[in-house]
């Protein structure tokens, strides 16, 4: 398999923090910690407004990005992946890959296919990852791995980190399972820009009224 590679790592950027418009009318805190891009936090308070999250996440991703996903079960982490997967334009329903390990969605409009890894029950990491038959070459996808923390971090040098923690603290269910994924208490959603692919994108549009 594959592996993009890409430049050296830009020294840290000092830009203080700054404000931005979240969709609780709160001014949720940008960082810029060390080695890494922004840190955005969004409160999606309803299943749309997930996925919505996720149609707006899907303008910022392009052939190459890596994006792990982290969050209990229930959390929300495939409400938020059909929405991207609906902003990549992608064909094929996209649930819960816990099953199958993998499943690889393919663009409707010539853009780059999705792969949906579930890393819960990858115990070699990176290298049963590359022993999937995938039939898709990964530097030209967009590839989102849940619970891929310690394990796929060297597909890429970069990567989008989004954790999805549920305000009321429950994990009930899965994402299958209805209840749980689609609870209306809000979502808390921090995405984290790591490495120099994510040094200059703004996160912060994620957030912007109404989502």
């Amino acid at each position: 398999m594959e592996r993009p590679t890409g430049p050296a790592a830009p020294a840290a950027d000092p830009a203080a923090d700054r404000p931005v418009t979240g969709p609780t009318g709160t001014g949720p805190a940008v960082t810029r910690p060390t080695g890494t891009g922004p840190t955005v936090t969004v409160t999606a308070d309803t299943p749309e407004r997930m996925r919505e999250l996720g149609r707006r996440t899907a303008a910022l991703l392009r052939a190459g990005d890596l994006v792990l996903l982290s969050g209990h079960l229930g959390a929300g982490k495939t409400t938020f992946t059909r929405g991207l997967g609906e902003g990549l334009g992608v064909r094929g329903a996209v649930t819960s890959p816990t099953f199958v390990i993998a499943r690889v969605h393919p663009s409707l409009r010539q853009g780059p296919p999705l792969v949906h890894v579930d890393a819960y029950r990858l115990g070699g990491g990176l290298e049963e990852m590359e022993d999937l038959d995938l039939d898709v070459s990964l530097p030209e996808s967009v590839v989102v791995v849940e619970w891929g923390e310690g394990k796929v971090e060297e597909l890429s040098e970069a990567r989008l980190q989004i954790v999805v923690e549920r305000q009321l603290g429950g994990a009930d269910g899965d994402g299958d399972a209805g209840a749980g994924e689609d609870g209306d208490d809000p979502r808390r959603v921090t995405f984290t820009g790591i490495g120099p692919r994510w040094a200059d994108v703004r996160l912060e549009d994620l957030a912007p009224e109404g989502v």
